[in-house]
């Protein structure tokens, strides 16, 4: 009996003596991961991350302090009722020269920015700032900072993450808006000639595409039959939405929808990607120690 005794209790020495070696080597592996990986995966990140930002602000070759200006010519799949070329600088639509063929008169109404306007694209602007703000939180941890928890580095991927699945939503998820808010927006005072009051146009960025949807209208009369009910909010709004603006109702009569492809906005999308994979699988590798840690019975 006390043998057998003797011998559980040689078996649960090895045990312990195993299990505190592994445990060392765990601790070894954690404490390299903690003082080496997340610097290196710091590192990475904030050379993808300077790459996107850079793409948002690509120089002007030969002219020092100018950002670059890019044409790009709108393609349509609604048999060339809008032609147009737009120049991009930057977070800013420069100009829009834009061919517009009304409907039932195949007139061609043209129409182009007034040379002291520009139109800022908000979603490129927002896009940027939050990949700048997520390289703020990399520069606040350099290579001195020691990590002392594996919580401090989730904390930290937690962060950065946010900055980024923001930036990329502000290019994946165009913004909604209600005819109202359309008719009355900035962007209908910068052409020249002035647009009519039967045509409005918006523009907005869907992933790597820079959209711009035109608008034909007419007014519904006073004693129209047609039942009145005022649309709500949306990137597109279909033939048959109706709206009020300056105690005239309208109704949507044909809608025209063109795009180009902007290539650089592809390559940011593509940085966010890597970059929100690199966070996540960082937290992983936390993660396997951590619950090493809590389920194991030291």
């Amino acid at each position: 009996m006390l043998g057998a005794e003797l011998s559980s209790m040689s078996e649960l020495a090895k045990m312990t003596a195993a299990s505190q070696a592994e445990r060392t080597v765990l601790e070894e592996e954690f404490t390299w991961l903690l003082k080496e990986e997340v610097h290196a995966v710091l590192k990475q990140l904030q050379d993808i991350l300077k790459e996107a930002s850079r793409r948002f602000s690509m120089p002007s070759p030969g002219l020092e302090g100018q950002l670059k200006q890019e044409n790009f010519i709108l393609g349509s799949s609604t048999m060339d009722q809008v032609k147009g070329v737009l120049t991009v600088q930057g977070e800013a639509l420069t100009q829009a020269d834009i061919n517009i063929k009304v409907a039932k008169s195949s007139q061609v109404m043209h129409f182009a920015f007034r040379d002291d306007k520009q139109w800022k694209l908000q979603q490129i602007q927002d896009a940027r700032n939050h990949v700048n703000q997520a390289l703020q939180l990399l520069s606040s941890r350099d290579e001195s900072y020691h990590f002392k928890t594996g919580a401090e580095v989730n904390k930290l991927m937690d962060a950065i993450m946010l900055q980024l699945t923001r930036a990329r939503n502000r290019l994946t998820t165009p913004a909604s808006m209600t005819l109202p808010e359309l008719a009355a927006s900035g962007l209908m005072k910068m052409f020249t000639p002035p647009m009519p009051g039967d045509v409005m146009v918006n523009f907005y960025i869907n992933l790597s595409k820079l959209c711009l949807t035109v608008y034909q209208l007419h007014v519904l009369q006073p004693n129209s039959t047609k039942n009145f009910k005022s649309a709500g909010s949306s990137v597109v709004h279909n033939p048959g939405a109706m709206f009020e603006h300056n105690n005239t109702k309208f109704e949507v009569s044909h809608i025209h929808k063109v795009e180009c492809v902007v290539p650089w906005l592809n390559d940011t999308l593509v940085f966010f990607t890597i970059s929100l994979q690199l966070c996540q699988q960082l937290k992983d590798k936390i993660s396997v120690f951590s619950s090493f840690w809590n389920y194991r019975p030291f």
